[in-house]
Parts: structure tokens; sequence; C-alpha cells
């Protein structure tokens, strides 16, 4: 009866056979990075740059020139209709609808209510290192005239020199070999000397510029039996002797601004260390900036 029976068989297969278990594995691919993030990163560095250039930018510039720029994006117009290249600089009177001056770089208006004019600072201090040049160079031909045409300071044209240098107008009296100005290894002035002195201290006190003196020697080394004693210090009391020639010459006191004696360390003559021609007198006729300059280290000096 079992054998005519199919479905008992199969009953018993699905009992005895193991169950069977299918995984089933995917395989992921992994997203490509593009560089996109380099990209970003590269424009993040510009901007920063940028910025750090744009913060130097403004740092440097002074606060009148920064109002300017600031007004330009303002009234972006406003240099279009009154010329010139910026804000500070106008060609033209039209005022392009600003009610009020521009206080820019080179502009600001006068401090007199009566005056409505815009100077412009820029060109005023060039106009005015112009002036002082000229100034210069007007006291240069003086002087030159005046040694051409005064016979005592004819004798001694050979012994002056007269040159524009950038601390201002030079003037150098120079030892000769048979003609010194002091007497040997002392700071007594010869006559002649104080003659000369006497004459440019008299031209000298009709400038308003202040005037500064150098002492210099030659290379040969201070034969004096004085202790303690070289050419630095006879440098600087030469020096100090032509101040006071000039001063009993007619130049006040209080022009003098600086007085200085450099040895042999400014040589005229660099070929021939020993040569005359290296002891001389300095008096320089200062502009603004070698004035500044001295009143500034005057100050250093007074707060150390």
């Amino acid at each position: 009866m079992a054998a005519l029976n199919p479905e008992a068989g199969k009953s018993d297969d699905k009992k005895t056979r193991p169950p069977v278990i299918r995984k089933i594995t995917r395989s992921f691919i992994k997203p490509r990075h593009s560089g996109t993030w380099k990209i970003a990163y590269a424009d993040f560095v510009t901007a920063m740059m940028a910025f750090f250039l744009l913060m130097w930018l403004i740092g440097t510039n002074s606060e009148t020139r920064l109002r300017g720029v600031a007004e330009y994006f303002r009234t972006p117009l406003s240099v279009a209709f009154a010329g010139g290249k910026d804000m500070s600089d106008r060609s033209s009177i039209l005022d392009a609808g600003i009610n009020k001056p521009i206080e820019g770089n080179a502009q600001l208006k006068k401090s007199e209510a009566t005056d409505s004019h815009l100077i412009d600072l820029n060109d005023g201090k060039r106009q005015a290192i112009r002036s002082e040049m000229a100034r210069l160079q007007a006291l240069k031909r003086r002087l030159d005239q005046e040694i051409d045409t005064n016979a005592d300071l004819r004798k001694f044209k050979d012994q002056f020199q007269i040159d524009i240098t950038s601390d201002g107008l030079r003037i150098q009296i120079i030892d000769k070999q048979n003609r010194p100005m002091f007497d040997r290894g002392s700071a007594n002035l010869q006559p002649y000397t104080i003659d000369i002195l006497h004459e440019f201290g008299s031209t000298l006190n009709g400038v308003p510029n202040m005037i500064g003196i150098t002492g210099h020697t030659d290379a040969t080394p201070y034969q004096g039996s004085a202790r303690n004693y070289s050419n630095w210090e006879l440098s600087l009391d030469r020096a100090n002797a032509a101040r006071r020639a000039l001063i009993d010459g007619g130049m006040q006191g209080n022009k003098i601004i600086r007085v200085v004696g450099l040895s042999s360390s400014a040589l005229l003559d660099s070929s021939n260390p020993f040569s005359p021609q290296n002891r001389r007198i300095s008096i320089i006729v200062m502009n603004a900036q070698a004035e500044e300059s001295a009143r500034m280290d005057g100050a250093r000096l007074e707060s150390e």
C-alpha cells in the first residue's frame, strides 16, 4: 500500500533535506571626488588675500584720502561732472550736486568763513618746495655775486664751494696749503677767516631758513699736547668758533640750530685723506626737511 502512495516519500524528503540559505551580496561603487573643493578653497584664499590687501591699503592711506574714496562711492558721478582724476583733483567749478566741499586728500575748506575756495594741500606742498628751492637758488646767485664784487672775498674765491644738496644750500670754506683758516692744531680763526664769516653772517641773517655748521679735519692725527683731545674735539671747536664769528657778523644766534664736528669721517677729497681740502667749515642753509630732522634729533636727545 505504501508503494502505491507517491506523496508519502516526498514528505519524508522535505523533513530530512537541509535548508538552503541564499545570500545576495551587492557591490557598491565608491563615488569619485570631482575636485571641486580645490576650486572653492582657491576662491577662499583669493578672497582672504584681497581682504588683507584692502586692510593694508586702508591702513597706509590718510584719513582725508579715505574720506575722498568714501565720497566717491556715495556719489560716483561727481568725478565725471567735476573733472579730474579723483575726488581730490577737480578741474571744473561744478559741484556735481554736492552740498558741501569734499575733504579729500588734497582739499580742505579754508578756515575763514568768508573764503569759499578749495585749496589743494598736495599742490601747496609742492609749491612750497618749489618756492624754497627758488629762494635757495636766488641766495646762491646772491652769494656768488657778492664774492665777485667784494674785493676782500674775491681773493678767497678759490676756497669757496657753494652748492645745493638734499639738506639745502651748502657753503664750504676750505683750507688751502698756504692759507689755512685756523691756526695749526687750534680753533683760533685767522683774521681773514673772521672777515669772511662776518660777510656771510650778515647775508645769511636775511633768509628765514635755519643754519647748521659742521667742522671737518683731514686724517692727520691731532698733534697737540692736550690729553683726551683728538680731531673730533678739534673739528667741533672749529665749528663753534665759526658760529661765534657768524653771530659777530650780524647773524641772530637763534638761527643756528645745529653745530657738529665730524673729524675726518666725511672727506671732501677721499683719494687723499691728508689733503688740505678736507680741512673745512660747512655752513648749511637748511631746507624745511633738514630743519625738521634737526629738531627731531634735538627732541630725541632731550628725552633720553
